[in-house]
């Protein structure tokens, strides 16, 4: 999913004011706790002076929903807390975590905003180190057609396809399809200042958008898309980035002049500052945890693609990798 410096997505994986969870994304229960929602309700586990629980934060892309299950399922199963996981959007997940509502995020895409209010200034919030995984967002097309037409990798010449990537919902236009509205995106803005024929149109989810891609796949259509790493779809189709103008220091400061490529993002993790501190093996385990790509994507596929619970999930990642998770919780 999903947060670039000059907005917050709550998206951003982009404002990724994460959706709902749904379709190949969907997470009922990450514990046996399960996931309550936030944005209107605060766990009745975080903050907790003197019990062994924990509150995680988890938002609605699979590879954020992968993270959160190992970690609830090592802190229950190993460590012997009781975890509760809470759906909450990107920004307000920050608000949630300052005040204890929640006591850690362990995907976070890149917020300046809150880290210079809660970080800096307010000290309620403390950096939990690299979740290990390098986050980045892009325009793809299908690699088939990459293939076919080896220069539309190239954005200068997108306007030579934009015939064929228009659709009913694209106005006439050539269409770059987005997944939610609340993602953190630059695209309208790079499609205006790059003086590109597209539409930006937005499937509605990290799921729908899946489904979109799939579909498209299957009849072997050529399509445009906003899309990012590490992602599991990749395995099934595969896609390849079209390069855009050089991400530059300070050429997305003005969301209404960007013209550049995403930045790439070593994804991070936070915890309440409190917690921190008095949290124990919980928070310690938390500070260690840290997995590659293919970690990630290994739970996420087994969420998504094989209808995997995401304890399930989880339980059969922790089986196959002991010598990398008995680091966490030393």
């Amino acid at each position: 999913m999903r947060i670039f410096p000059h907005r917050s997505r709550g998206p951003v994986r982009g404002r990724r004011a994460v959706a709902a969870l749904a379709a190949a994304s969907s997470l009922v229960a990450l514990t046996a706790c399960g996931a309550a929602d936030m944005t209107r309700q605060s766990s009745p586990y975080a903050a907790a002076r003197g019990a062994k629980t924990v509150t995680l934060s988890v938002q609605s892309w699979v590879g954020a929903q992968a993270n959160t299950a190992v970690a609830a399922y090592l802190l229950e199963h190993e460590l012997g807390y009781r975890v509760d996981t809470v759906q909450v959007d990107e920004v307000p997940a920050w608000d949630a975590l300052s005040q204890g509502r929640v006591d850690a995020i362990l995907e976070d895409w890149g917020h300046p905003e809150q880290e210079k209010r809660y970080v800096e200034g307010k000290k309620t919030i403390t950096r939990g180190g690299d979740l290990g995984v390098t986050g980045h967002i892009g325009w793809f097309v299908p690699t088939y057609f990459a293939q076919e037409h080896p220069d539309v990798t190239d954005w200068k010449n997108l306007g030579k396809y934009a015939d064929r990537l228009r659709t009913a919902e694209s106005r006439g236009k050539g269409q770059l399809m987005d997944g939610s509205p609340s993602y953190v995106t630059n695209d309208k803005a790079l499609v205006k200042n790059l003086g590109l024929d597209f539409e930006v149109v937005f499937a509605g989810s990290e799921a729908a958008q899946i489904t979109q891609i799939r579909q498209f796949a299957k009849e072997h259509k050529p399509f445009l898309t906003y899309w990012y790493e590490p992602q599991w779809l990749f395995e099934r189709v595969p896609m390849t980035e079209v390069k855009l103008p050089e991400h530059r220091e300070g050429c997305d400061a003005d969301p209404e002049k960007v013209n550049c490529a995403y930045p790439r993002t070593p994804l991070q993790k936070y915890l309440n500052t409190r917690f921190a501190e008095n949290g124990g093996k919980a928070a310690s385990f938390l500070k260690k945890f840290h997995w590659t790509v293919e970690d990630q994507n290994e739970v996420a596929l087994m969420i998504a693609e094989d209808k995997l619970p995401p304890e399930q999930a989880a339980r059969k990642w922790v089986e196959r990798h002991e010598p990398v998770w008995k680091q966490w919780t030393r």
